[in-house]
């Protein structure tokens, strides 16, 4: 009887997709994966390059270009092709042409018989997950944005670096739209579970101040990366495949997502990014943290944001 084995799609082999290829076969976390894009030469070029790394992975990866067939047994298609965000562009500027683009790839997805999980990283994350849950008709749990979970990395890392401790020991969120209005959940940071205040308040050289543009370097540094090298990918690559583990490995893990909220935080009817536990099945649950009222104001702003910028594009396609 032959074992069941996992199998990835990957929608975009541009600099995002290809990156997360790598990690993903560097890791050795699923058995098959299946490259599509329209630029067919670019795709099995990668298939080619990463199939010639094989004799140095961890584990045996089967890895081809393939059709949107391909991903009627797959167990999760990742999505990361889409318009990209150019110099001086915000994130909520690529709303329109991304979601027009989405429609498409998502029908020709179903339309091969998937019954998986998505994945998606283009941005605007958040509003296109919630056109990939609507044009796909699956359970909002099997429909996750990658949200926050990149901010959450950049927060986590400067803090280790600020206060030089391992940035595997920094417990810290960024909650809200990948973009702009997110925000760090400051009340519930915490290093080795001692918080943030108490660092700053006992330990010499380290203040609020710091911290407040340490934030917004976190906020803005997508910005800061496109103006130096064009296009951020290693980082979010990585995330996306921390993503891939914690799904096809059934962890249980709590990870900063876009994730659709039916009244958690107070809000209705759009993805976000928040704390939630992801397992095999997607979504297992949101993870409500206790907001302060700072806090849940600069949510709420966020959350505004995005319903605002959905709605005109909602009404259209």
């Amino acid at each position: 009887m032959l074992k069941r084995v996992n199998r990835v799609a990957l929608i975009g082999t541009g600099f995002v997709g290809s990156s997360y290829a790598f990690a993903l076969l560097n890791q050795g976390i699923t058995e098959e994966l299946v490259l599509i894009d329209l630029n067919k030469e670019k795709a099995e070029g990668d298939a080619m390059d990463l199939n010639h790394g094989l004799p140095f992975a961890p584990s045996r990866t089967k890895i081809w270009y393939g059709s949107y067939q391909d991903c009627g047994d797959a167990d999760l298609v990742v999505i990361t092709a889409g318009a990209n965000q150019k110099p001086g562009e915000t994130r909520l500027d690529l709303v329109e042409k991304n979601s027009r683009i989405f429609k498409g790839i998502v029908d020709e997805i179903m339309s091969s018989g998937f019954d998986g999980i998505f994945l998606v990283a283009t941005n605007p994350v958040d509003i296109l997950t919630y056109a990939v849950w609507k044009f796909s008709g699956l359970p909002k749990e099997r429909v996750i944005g990658s949200g926050t979970i990149l901010d959450t990395a950049r927060f986590r890392f400067l803090l280790g670096d600020y206060f030089d401790v391992d940035t595997r020991n920094v417990h810290a969120y960024i909650i809200g739209e990948h973009g702009d209005t997110e925000l760090p959940v400051w009340s519930h940071a915490d290093i080795a579970g001692t918080s943030i205040s108490e660092w700053t308040k006992h330990k010499d050289g380290f203040n609020q101040e710091d911290l407040d543009q340490l934030f917004l370097n976190v906020r803005d540094a997508a910005y800061h990366i496109i103006e130096r090298k064009g296009a951020t990918y290693y980082g979010i690559a990585m995330g996306l495949v921390r993503l891939t583990k914690a799904i096809l490995g059934n962890e249980n893990s709590v990870l900063t997502v876009s994730a659709y909220l039916d009244g958690e935080y107070g809000q209705k009817d759009l993805y976000i990014g928040v704390p939630a536990v992801v397992n095999r099945k997607g979504i297992r649950e949101i993870v409500k943290l206790e907001l302060n009222e700072d806090e849940q104001a600069k949510f709420t702003n966020s959350a505004n944001v995005l319903k605002n910028t959905m709605e005109p594009v909602f009404k259209n396609i």
